[in-house]
């Protein structure tokens, strides 16, 4: 059972093992620069999932948007999915899996 720190929403710690997953996964199999389908395709199925539209923009960039009501107001995330060219050593049991290549800066925390 995950704890509840605060006022979050249930269905946010019910989540809490399958977002830890998915950022495993993305952390394990780092993909460069404008280069992240893999990656892409992971938070494109998520979103859709969850009800957005999703549509791609630049190669692998994403654009989602979910309507509410009459979609009067919007709002804008974004999200970097890209990895760094460096080799990782942490020991992690979730460590990239690819030479020279290692989320070092928290990208795949967010995305």
């Amino acid at each position: 059972m995950t704890q509840n720190p605060g006022n979050i929403p249930p269905a946010l710690t019910e989540s809490a093992g399958r977002f830890a997953e998915l950022r495993h996964r993305i952390h394990a199999h780092p993909e460069l620069g404008a280069d992240v389908p893999r990656t892409a395709e992971m938070a494109a199925a998520l979103l859709r999932e969850w009800g957005y539209s999703v549509h791609t923009v630049g190669g692998h960039g994403l654009v989602a948007q979910l309507k509410v009501g009459n979609g009067a107001r919007s709002i804008g995330i974004r999200a970097d999915m890209d990895a760094l060219p460096l080799q990782e050593r942490t020991g992690l049991p979730y460590a990239s899996q690819l030479a020279g290549r290692m989320h070092a800066c928290g990208h795949d925390g967010h995305t």
